[in-house]
This record gives C-alpha cells, structure tokens and sequence, in this order.
C-alpha cells in the first residue's frame, strides 16, 4: 500500500482549513483517511503558533512506516525539524512568460527609439 501525509481540504468556499492525514494514495483528496495528524489553517498570520499543528509522535511513525509526505507537508516538516531540508531548483520560475516577454521587447524598443533621433 502506497502510503501518503498530506492535507485534506475543508472549509467553505474561499475560507480554507487542510487538515493533515496519513492515507492510502489512492484515496480521494479529501476521502477515506487512516489517522489525522494535525492541521493547517493558511488564514493566520505566518508567526501564529496554531496555524500549524502537528502531532509529530505520530507524524513520525508514519514515516517510519514508509509513509511519504507530499511537497507541502515536507515543507512543514522541515520547518518543524523533523527532516533535513532539501534544496529545490525552479529555473523556469524567473523567466518571464510569453506575454511578459513580448512587452518587454516593445518597452525596450520604445525607449531606443527617442536615443536614436
């Protein structure tokens, strides 16, 4: 069995509330779960103790188990000390999309224009 942590939206609309989860995979995001773990309320302030809460006895007896938590809840761990960070690569994060691009060319050529004359 493919073991997962990883959070389990609730909430209403546009107020979300995740709790944290040891599941099966295969199960529905927001399904059939074996043990909630804690929760992560994003609506607090980053510094508030209570917007994440982890029991991590049990946290840790999962990953012992195999479990593996998804890119978030390593984040959380991480943060928590629970497991040594790892260090992430996104070089397309700084490039500019299409259309960004094609408005920096215009703005560029705008501005060569006055130089020229």
């Amino acid at each position: 069995m493919a073991m997962k942590i990883r959070l389990a939206r609730g909430g209403s609309k546009k107020r979300p509330f995740y709790s944290i989860v040891a599941t099966d995979s295969r199960m529905p995001r927001d399904g059939r779960f074996l043990e909630k773990l804690g929760t992560y309320n994003p609506l607090l302030a980053k510094d508030d103790e209570k917007r994440i809460v982890m029991d991590m006895d049990r946290v840790n007896h999962w990953l012992s188990q195999g479990a593996q938590p998804t890119d978030r809840v390593a984040r959380f761990l991480e943060a928590a000390g629970a497991r040594p960070k790892t260090a992430r690569s996104n070089p397309k994060a700084a490039v500019p999309g299409k259309q960004m691009a094609e408005r920096a060319a215009k703005k560029a050529a705008r501005a060569a224009e006055p130089a020229a004359e």
